[in-house]
């Protein structure tokens, strides 16, 4: 193990033991050298590594100190057990649609606190620059082909996704992506390509809204299997109804789920590619989380598992790079041809400028180092939204353990009614996304979505108490 880790860990360990409590200053980078005879440089890597898991905070001016620490609760907000779903092998019409317009109309009033926003903060990404590069294109558009912007994309932004697949481990060949109008896109043209109309689509619960807007507009049925918050789809459970019924496709998102925030074990990612293989059942696999983990490696997909091409990996620029570009894109397997056939008949294609701006951000670099400071930003404020949301919170509040993403699962206690939380909350300027958009049964009504990607400020701490008295008044 490096010296640098071999530090952090034990000072670590001082605080998880006590030696060191919430809000003392802990050495500064130089004493610390001294005392403990490393480097300075082994001590800055340590208390780096150590920020960016959450455990002390740099304040500038001041030093290094003692982050509060939340306290550790298991979020049993969607269990495998099947007698906690008692409907669990019977599929349903889907109707969310209104439901999260009217959620998400809320949440662009200006002034309001952004707990519910599905975005990240927009401060975090690199615009300026690809500003720049945008710009520069459009000065010399006449320069371009008009061919480029019909599918499967622009030659450049293929060659450097396949790159990247690359550098994290998945050989992928360039001609095997289409580039979509974001991941939206990319999931309703994936779905349309493997089902019809009235056919069966099995998706986890909770689950992301868009995957359900997918099978709504398309005219299909959910079946929702149950789903645990630390190792995702019951993959038994979906084998059940597999004997049973007919299942057209499977959507899943394995990797820091929206809203619970797991990261599926790579032995249950393997074992679900098996069963849909066993089934020719095609897999939606939504993606467009994986590059925000707060791990120290990059998450499989189930792409690495799939031997058939039953997997359709879907995922974007959105969540990691710009949400302003709406770039995203699908790697369809045996689908591919008729993914790009639909990508043609459904929207002709994307524009070339936005794709050819971020080709060139990917080709000069910097992109990683972007995703780490994003990374340790994220991980740090997924410690302060737990630590205060079970400070101002009551008794009987349990939150998530998002493995990565900017986004908390809260389970309010039972007699709390999520939408009238979500109303009472805007009255005061701050929109929250209910649990009941998360399903196409009204499974959640007393849970809550907030996001934490939103630099952190009086603000937000504000909301958070506010919000904690509103839940007390609905629980009384």
């Amino acid at each position: 193990m490096p010296l640098y880790k071999q530090f952090a860990d034990q000072l670590a360990a001082s605080i998880r033991a006590g030696v060191l409590r919430p809000g003392e200053r802990i050495a500064s980078v130089r004493i610390a050298s001294q005392q403990h005879k490393v480097s300075v440089t082994t001590v800055v890597r340590a208390y780096e590594l150590l920020e960016s898991q959450g455990i002390i905070e740099s304040q500038p001016q001041s030093g290094y100190f003692v982050r509060a620490q939340a306290e550790t609760v298991a979020m049993p907000a969607a269990k495998t057990s099947r007698e906690d779903h008692p409907a669990w092998q019977e599929s349903t019409e889907v109707d969310v649609s209104r439901l999260v317009l009217a959620t998400l109309r809320t949440i662009q009033q200006d002034g309001t606190v952004p707990l519910g926003s599905p975005y990240p903060n927009p401060a975090l990404f690199p615009s300026h620059r690809l500003a720049q590069y945008a710009g520069k294109i459009a000065r010399h558009a006449s320069q371009s082909s008009v061919f480029d912007d019909l599918p499967p994309g622009h030659p450049e932004l293929l060659r450097q996704i396949a790159r990247r697949y690359l550098e994290n481990g998945l050989k992928v060949a360039p001609e095997e992506i289409v580039i979509t109008v974001g991941a939206t896109e990319a999931i309703n043209l994936c779905l349309q390509a493997v089902a019809k109309p009235g056919d069966t689509i099995a998706v986890e619960t909770p689950t992301f809204y868009a995957m359900l807007h997918a099978i709504e507009r398309l005219g299909m049925r959910a079946l929702e299997i149950p789903t645990d918050p630390e190792r995702g789809m019951d993959v038994g459970a979906l084998e059940e109804c597999l004997k049973t019924q007919a299942v057209a496709a499977c959507m899943v998102m394995p990797n820091f789920q929206n809203p619970l925030g797991f990261q599926m074990p790579d032995s249950e990612k393997e074992r679900l590619v098996r069963l849909a293989e066993q089934h020719q059942m095609p897999l939606i696999e939504n993606a467009v989380y994986s590059e925000l983990y707060y791990g120290n490696a990059h998450p499989s997909s189930l792409k690495n598992y799939d031997r058939d091409g039953l997997v359709l990996h879907c995922s974007s620029f959105s969540k990691s790079l710009t949400s302003a570009y709406r770039i995203g894109w699908a790697m369809p397997g045996r689908y591919r041809d008729q993914v790009e056939k639909l990508k043609f008949l459904n929207t002709l294609a994307t524009p070339t400028a936005p794709q050819r701006a971020i080709a060139e951000y990917l080709t000069q670099g910097g992109y990683e180092r972007h995703l780490r400071r994003v990374r340790r930003a994220f991980a740090q404020q997924r410690e302060l939204m737990r630590h205060f949301v079970l400070r101002f919170f009551p008794e009987g509040t349990r939150v998530s353990a998002p493995e990565g993403g900017y986004v908390l699962w809260v389970e309010l206690p039972p007699q709390v009614d999520a939408m009238e939380l979500y109303r009472r909350s805007l009255a005061l300027g701050i929109t929250v996304a209910p649990g009941r958009i998360f399903a196409a049964t009204n499974r959640y009504s007393h849970f809550i979505r907030l996001n934490y990607s939103y630099d952190w400020s009086r603000e937000i701490e504000q909301a958070l108490k506010l919000m904690g008295k509103l839940v007390q008044e609905l629980a009384d």
